[in-house]
């Protein structure tokens, strides 16, 4: 019974073990980020305003309907963060590294990209240089990304 019950216990601790690290996942620079979605106009408005923290390894991957210029801002957000624009060939064409904070309200500056984007990744600050991402660099959706058209 002993050798019948091992390898259902191995399997049974790999399947947790996959859904402890679950959630959404893109991967860029050779590295895998979990990412929170926010894929419509109030969880775009809000991202990460509030928070006192970023965990390591995570992220927020904004996603618009449309390729187009962008530009974030800061307003309410209390961590500096790398936010990336990618293309709708999910190529970065924008790199704002190292954005302070700001509690200015209305009067914070925003943060545009260079070329029309539709993907938007938010790291802690630091990452992308960290990750020597360069323009052109690919991001790659993993599970749990709602598929885009």
């Amino acid at each position: 019974m002993r050798s019948r019950a091992w390898p259902v216990l191995a399997f049974s601790l790999l399947l947790l073990s996959g859904c402890a690290s679950g959630g959404p996942w893109v991967e860029v620079g050779g590295e895998r980020f979990r990412v929170e979605i926010a894929d419509d106009d109030a969880e775009r408005a809000r991202g990460l305003m509030f928070r006192d923290r970023l965990e390591d390894g995570t992220g927020m991957l904004f996603i618009h309907e449309a390729e187009e210029p962008q530009a974030y801002w800061m307003k309410n957000t209390r961590i500096p963060l790398d936010i990336l624009y990618f293309d709708n060939a999910r190529r970065l064409v924008t790199q704002q590294r190292n954005v302070p904070p700001c509690s200015g309200g209305d009067r914070c500056p925003a943060y545009p990209s260079d070329q029309p984007a539709r993907f938007v990744l938010e790291l802690n600050a630091g990452e992308a240089e960290r990750l020597k991402l360069q323009d052109g660099a690919e991001l790659t959706f993993g599970e749990g990304i709602p598929p885009v058209r």
